[in-house]
């Protein structure tokens, strides 16, 4: 027995069945067939070696290997299970036991009780350890997956995160998981049904966009209540240019300087990037010259004119190309310096025209773009966000925590009323009232739902012009007479969007809608494509065309609002928006 004992736990035997038992089931069977299958037995043997080490790796990754290993998983837990059922029997013998050997000799009593216990108690710790082995072997089946999916994104928030993860090759990272996330395919159909029907010689381009996540454009708005110096010498030397022309940033600070400036939120002078930022992100990584078309685009945007656009004082980057600026983090008592957003998000709040002293009313606010873009603009004396939905109340809460001064908190306050119910008791109280109602975002809808929850959200759809209709009610009870409601979606449905505006107005006599074509849509037309077509009441719509019209569209036509359809190489919207006016 020592001899075999001695052969047995020989190290060259012991390592070799180490790598048996520690290597997967698939592993092990295919290098058997490798081995069997070898075409040449005068090969070096290192040669064989290396070819069945790059056979079972291969094999390691595929679908058919991944079963074999779940199932061999599968059949050794339930194997591990089937000593709980011998610890159940061991249980009762004990009993039994304990129940005979008192009935023969009653005065064993108390010894017999305490072998009783001990049995219980190895029968029990032996039932425990085979269910414990049979978690283990579930969790390490479980576990690979549960990485699989955390490591999946479905929206921009996840793309955010991967645009933050450190590595020398984090860019091809990102854009091989943008281009792996699958669209919804019941969404897609009903979009391809509706709006070909809708914007005609517009969809297949709008359609390749919102399929191509990589294609998207982001627009970078710059905190004017925080140093962004640093931020715009960035961004300019990367080939960002202003989206809007710029009026003076210190007149509108002067009422407000001392304040914020004594505050402890208030951020440095100095940059968040490091020195090396620059050289980390030069325009070959993104498929630029130094001397080609983005340069040149580049100054024709900031040498444009602006025509008939107002002056403001947002400063919003924007870029020709796809090119993606790293989001912020959160850093205690400083304030963020930019926000990442679609620069059509942006023209809501431009129609909105807010003034210095008025009081406004973001009806459905979170996360909190819009309103953040208000106070870029102006210094209202009331900002009023309403969200009923807790977790996106606390989404709103921390957006404009991390981007206003305490200094302005009196001006702002967060609430949790219905929306529809809100006009009700805000009876005429505001000047200004933005309504960024809630809508089948068409950008989220294609990848954050499967298919089946896609064919819920298409019943849910019908029911949405309804509730936004009420929205928009509620707003032009609660704006003053004189006063200014903006109603906007990020949608390109015509019944989310003109046909509700159009409903309103009928069932409004002292609403008026406001046309914005001349106002927004010539001045930033080299930006961004805008569409009037939507149907009119009963009839189907007429198909826009992608060659330039003759002529602005009809005043009848366009009155309802104006639609931002995005485009190869203007990817911004979708984002529809109407501004309507209360009549004194």
């Amino acid at each position: 027995m020592y001899a075999c004992a001695k052969f047995v736990s020989t190290p060259s035997l012991v390592r070799a069945g180490s790598r048996v038992l520690y290597r997967p089931l698939s592993a092990a069977l295919v290098s058997d067939a490798r081995k069997a299958e070898t075409p040449s037995l005068l090969a070096p043997q290192s040669s064989v070696a290396s070819q069945q080490q790059m056979a079972v790796r291969a094999f390691q990754t595929s679908a058919v290997s991944r079963d074999i290993d779940t199932a061999a998983k599968f059949i050794g837990a339930g194997a591990a299970t089937v000593g709980v059922a011998g610890s159940g029997a061991g249980i009762g013998t004990v009993f039994g036991s304990l129940i005979i050997g008192y009935a023969r000799n009653p005065s064993l009593k108390q010894q017999l009780f305490s072998y009783a216990i001990l049995g219980f108690a190895l029968s029990e710790a032996m039932g425990l350890f085979c269910l414990m082995v049979a978690f283990l072997i579930l969790f390490a089946m479980i576990s690979p997956t549960a990485r699989r999916c955390v490591n999946c994104h479905t929206g921009p928030e996840a793309d955010v995160q991967l645009r933050e993860q450190k590595g020398p090759n984090k860019n091809q990272v990102t854009k091989r998981r943008r281009k792996e996330r699958p669209s919804c395919q019941p969404v897609l159909d009903n979009f391809d049904q509706q709006y070909s029907q809708e914007l005609g010689d517009l969809w297949p381009s709008a359609r390749a966009v919102l399929l191509d996540p990589q294609s998207w454009q982001y627009g970078v708005m710059l905190n004017r209540f925080s140093a962004v110096t640093g931020i715009t010498q960035i961004l300019q030397s990367q080939g960002f240019s202003t989206l809007l022309p710029q009026n003076s940033v210190s007149t509108l600070l002067c009422n407000d300087f001392s304040t914020i400036s004594n505050s402890k939120h208030q951020a440095g002078a100095d940059s968040p990037f490091p020195p090396d930022y620059i050289s980390k992100f030069p325009l070959n990584d993104f498929s630029l010259q130094p001397d080609s078309t983005s340069h040149v685009l580049a100054q024709d945007l900031k040498s444009e004119p602006s025509l008939s656009l107002p002056r403001s004082t947002i400063q919003c980057y924007i870029h020709p190309y796809p090119l993606h600026f790293p989001s912020q983090a959160h850093r205690p008592g400083q304030l963020k310096q930019y926000y990442l957003l679609n620069a059509a998000s942006l023209l809501p709040v431009l129609a909105l025209n807010v003034r210095d002293g008025e009081k406004v009313l973001d009806l459905c606010s979170a996360p909190g773009g819009k309103a953040l873009a208000i106070m870029q603009c102006a210094t209202p004396a009331l900002l009023w966000c309403n969200e009923p939905n807790h977790h996106r109340r606390e989404w709103l809460s921390k957006t404009l925590e991390s981007f206003l001064p305490p200094s302005l908190t009196s001006r702002v306050t967060v609430s949790a009323q219905d929306g529809c119910s809100f006009g009700q008791s805000e009876t005429g109280a505001y000047d200004k009232v933005l309504v960024d109602a809630p809508c089948s975002n068409d950008r989220s809808w294609l990848y954050s739902c499967s298919s089946q929850q896609g064919e819920h959200r298409l019943k849910e759809r019908a029911r949405l012009p309804s509730l936004q209709a009420q929205l928009l009610r509620s707003a032009l009870t609660a704006v003053r007479p004189g006063g200014v409601v903006v109603y906007s979606t990020c949608t390109l449905s015509s019944s989310e969007n003109y046909a509700v505006v159009n409903t309103v107005l009928n069932d409004c006599p002292e609403a008026e809608a406001e046309d914005l074509w001349e106002e927004i849509a010539v001045p930033l037309s080299k930006y961004f494509t805008f569409s009037h077509a939507h149907p009119d009441l009963g009839q189907m719509p007429q198909k826009p065309s992608l060659q330039p019209q003759n002529g602005p569209p009809s005043l009848n036509h366009r009155r309802l609002g104006i639609l931002v359809v995005p485009q190869p190489g203007r990817t911004w919207g979708p984002m529809f928006l109407s501004r309507i006016r209360k009549r004194k």
